[in-house]
């Protein structure tokens, strides 16, 4: 039976910890379904605790206690302690000095199908401890602010567990009875025990080495199952290429001798920066031209990247609270996204990122669960390794760096690391070192993080040609979210240029300034403020918020020739690219318009006219080229209307998409075929721009259901030596009458049923598929033998691909999507609670529908929240969807 009220933890709440953990020794005797702990804790008094208790509280879920023994020689019994749930009170321990507590308790592995603490990952032996999963290995201070140093020895079979890892440096090995061995790890940092990590298994590995700007030569080791270690290559070299960014950009060096990184099937995550001994979801590590795309291949880069830049912002300095969570992960997320960018296209991968946050964060920030990237509450930390937390915490990072400066921001972080390497700390500390490393005053900006939602940025222009003048009033607004009804002014650095009428810049100089520029950083802090630019011989069209210099949605009324102009002139990359954007989805609302009010719908010349001008550029980034020719999708168009109308989006997204390819057939003929080669294994810039503009005009020309267009697509889908040419065929047949879509379906399968990851990508596209029978493929996959309930990579590529990646046939009307997830949801609760919780995503904005939806979703979540089981994570979402609390 689930807990009626479970408990509500508040940041305001946080006291110090009454005991720390000076030292930690592990014992594991490794079984799969038997494992036994021995812990052997040094703990003191923390000097820093007004509380008077004699009593120490340790955190453990799902263990067996076997021993509970003090200074290696008082066998406590339970009249000693008392032992709950989840937790062990040893009563009156010593108060004056340090003590020793020693645990042994046992836990079962392989019943583990939460993946949290230490669980079985096909017959490998692995452990995922952030947030609070170490409790379920031994009873601990489970808290991020108790920082420990961890010495681990692990004990197994030597035929089942030949390869014994775990965090810091191999101290020592040896060999015991029964074909059993052992190996002992220490880690000489201080970590809280989020940061354990132990792996177990038959793995091979790939070996190579970095030398660090000291001269320090560091081991690097990637392991992974035997017939997977073809395909860590790229992964290795990720690991190198993120080890010298770190040096060159932000001075930081490797500590540890020994880098790892464990290649993990069963993962809740993408990857974990545990010190020294990452464990990763197979998604991020495995990679060979013809089982991955290029997608796959940037994204494998950035993921390395991140949980190595973890070393420095989330291991050496970690985070006090959960609160706090942002502290590491926005702060890493940025500079992941700039690494990317740096190593790619920074235009391309500014659009990607900005794309996903105005699509999927700005829906969590008008929902039910929005909430600052510091939360002040939660009920399940892990609902809150959010998009919110992290993307949203990257843009407020971000805008940290536009209000200083490269060289300013690169100040403030080199003070923050110096001031507080091996400490656990506060979003405030990070924010207080920016601002003494600069003197500024950042007290306004803090509102970023405890302030929920997306601010609304006004923009009002008034030119006068008499003073040749040009006033920008900007007004800032942001709705109520729960528990925020009021919201306070923000500082909102809003990036502007200008441009003349003939497309060329126009500089930019306020009133009563001296020096002018191409473009100007205004700093919003009122409700409303105007800023006044002079020397203007002509009204230039304003470029307003350019590089998305702040998370926020623009009101600003623009013609579609304005937009089209922009499209054609503006040359800042992302705002070009939003022109683009925005001109389709206005053209795409008036066809919705024309819908829902019985009208025939017809393309807009300018829409054409602003293709052409796209289409006949010549672009040196064709992957940019790329992002340009790609409307709005329809997701994101339905984020921006008050009343989502799921089929009328669809009708009019796909009427502009077969009118453009109708209008410029022969010239996306040409571009296919100008384009189309094989480059299989090639992943320079110019070599992965092909590949995405033949994609594009192929997808364009598919919606013809032209005989020789369907062949080209059948010969590319026979012929590719590459997973982005295979992958992007077989979309095209899917998503398209074909008459060869069943058999192209069973030969990749046939092709790749070896292969998990690939055949995660063909649960995946038959999940997403826009056909009529989209629902009854669904059903039919769950039967499969390859799906999996179990493998949260196999639920996200066929129930969460359906219910997030298909709003045409998940939102249908009379409900089955819903009652069909809601089936699911339901399912996983008993298996992976975590994964349960991450789907009722797509139930939570139901407010967002019409009404004969909002009843519909509302009734899954009713029962949802009716069963006897629910789980703290899916409890906290269910219950939140459905009685949002504004104050």
């Amino acid at each position: 039976m689930r807990d009626a009220n479970p408990k509500t933890i508040y940041l305001k709440d946080y006291t110090v910890p009454d005991y720390l953990i000076d030292s930690v020794a592990l014992n594991f005797s490794l079984d799969e379904e038997n494992t036994s702990v021995i812990s052997r804790l040094t703990l003191i008094r923390n000097p820093a605790s007004q509380s008077t208790t004699t009593a120490l509280v340790l955190l453990g879920e799902k263990l067996t206690l076997l021993r509970v023994v003090l200074n290696d020689d008082i066998e406590l019994t339970e009249q000693h302690y008392q032992q709950s749930e989840d937790t062990l009170i040893i009563h009156n321990v010593p108060q004056q000095h340090s003590f020793v507590l020693t645990i042994e308790n046992s836990i079962n592995p392989k019943a583990n199908t939460a993946l949290e603490g230490l669980y079985l990952s096909n017959g490998m032996l692995c452990t995922q401890c952030e947030a609070e999963g170490f409790r379920k290995i031994t009873y601990f201070l489970d808290r991020p602010d108790v920082m420990t140093r961890f010495t681990t020895t692990l004990e197994g079979d030597k035929d089942r567990y030949p390869v014994l890892l775990s965090n810091g440096n191999k101290m020592a090995h040896g060999e015991l009875a029964n074909n059993r061995h052992w190996v002992t790890w220490e880690d000489p940092f201080r970590k809280p025990c989020y940061l354990f990590a132990l792996v177990a298994g038959q793995l091979a590995c790939l070996e190579d080495n970095f030398t660090t700007c000291s001269g320090r030569q560091i081991s690097l080791q990637i392991f992974a199952e035997p017939y997977d270690l073809d395909k860590c290559g790229h992964a290795m070299q990720s690991l190198k290429n993120a080890m010298l960014w770190d040096e060159q950009v932000y001075g930081r060096e490797y500590d540890l001798d020994l880098y790892m990184i464990v290649a993990v099937s069963h993962f809740n995550m993408g990857a974990m920066e545990n010190k020294g001994l990452n464990v990763f979801n197979t998604k991020f590590v495995l990679a060979r031209p013809d089982t991955a795309t290029d997608f796959d291949y940037e994204h494998i880069e950035g993921v390395i990247g991140h949980e190595y830049f973890h070393n420095w912002t989330g291991n050496r300095v970690t985070c006090r609270d959960w609160f706090q969570l942002s502290l590491k992960e926005g702060f890493t997320v940025f500079r992941d996204q700039e690494f990317t960018g740096d190593k790619t296209s920074k235009a391309v991968k500014r659009i990607e990122d900005v794309n996903m946050l105005r699509t999927r964060q700005f829906a969590e920030d008008a929902g039910p669960m929005a909430h600052p990237i510091r939360p002040d509450a939660y009920i399940e930390i892990n609902n809150f390794y959010t998009l919110t937390v992290y993307e949203k915490g990257a843009e407020v990072v971000r805008m940290l760096r536009t209000l200083l400066g490269a060289e300013g921001f690169r100040k403030g972080s080199d003070l923050y690391f110096e001031r507080h390497d091996g400490q656990a700390v506060t979003c405030d500390d990070f924010v207080d070192a920016m601002e003494t490393a600069n003197g500024i005053d950042l007290g306004q900006f803090r509102r970023w993080y405890s302030q929920a939602g997306t601010p609304i940025l006004t923009v009002h222009q008034a030119y006068n040609a008499a003073a040749q003048t040009l006033t920008l009033t900007l007004a800032q607004t942001c709705p109520p979210t729960p528990g925020q009804r009021l919201k306070a002014p923000l500082l909102i650095p809003v990036t502007v240029g200008l441009i003349n009428t003939d497309g060329t810049a126009a500089l930019c100089r306020l009133t009563g300034q001296t020096e002018s520029s191409q473009d100007i950083i205004l700093q919003l802090t009122e409700a409303q403020q105007a800023f006044t630019f002079e020397g203007l011989a002509q009204q230039p069209v304003v470029s307003i918020l350019r590089g998305f210099s702040a998370p926020v949605k623009v009101v600003l009324e623009r013609s579609l020739d304005e937009l089209a102009f922009l499209l054609s002139h503006d040359s800042d990359t992302f705002n070009r690219w939003e022109a683009g954007q925005q001109l389709a989805s206005q053209i795409i609302f008036g066809l919705v318009a024309d819908l829902q009010n019985n009208r025939t719908m017809q393309l807009n010349p300018i829409m054409i006219q602003a293709f052409e001008k796209v289409l006949h550029h010549q672009w040196p980034d064709l992957s940019y080229f790329s992002l340009l020719l790609s409307l709005p999708s329809e997701s994101y168009l339905a984020e921006q209307l008050p009343v989502v109308d799921v089929e009328a989006i669809h009708t009019a997204r796909e009427f502009v998409v077969r009118s453009l390819a109708e209008h410029f057939q022969s010239v996306l003929r040409k571009l296919y075929q100008t384009n189309h080669r094989d480059e299989s294994g090639q992943f320079d810039a110019g070599a992965i721009g092909r590949r995405r503009i033949k994609n594009i005009c192929l997808g364009y020309l598919s919606r013809l259901n032209d005989g020789e267009i369907q062949q080209w697509a059948l010969q590319q889908f026979n012929n590719a030596k590459n997973m982005t040419d295979q992958i992007g065929a077989l979309s095209d047949i899917v998503n398209n009458p074909h008459a060869d879509q069943q058999q192209c379906l069973a030969s990749f399968y046939q092709q790749w049923q070896s292969e998990a990851l690939v055949i995660d990508k063909w649960f995946a596209l038959q999940a997403t598929c826009k056909m009529p029978d989209a629902f009854a493929i669904v059903l039919k996959l769950m039967q499969h033998p390859a799906f999996d309930l179990t493998n949260p990579n196999r639920v996200r590529s066929l129930i969460g691909a359906f219910s997030q990646g298909n709003p045409l046939h998940f939102h249908a009307a009379n409900g089955q999507g819903y009652e069909f997830l809601g089936n699911q949801i339901i399912a996983l609760n008993d298996i992976n609670p975590q994964v349960a919780s991450r789907m009722l995503g797509a139930l939570t904005s139901w407010a967002r529908y019409d009404k004969k939806r909002q009843v519909l979703m509302k009734a899954q979540l009713e029962r949802i929240m009716t069963t006897d089981t629910i789980s703290k994570d899916v409890f906290e979402v269910a219950s939140k969807s459905l009685n949002p609390v504004n104050t």
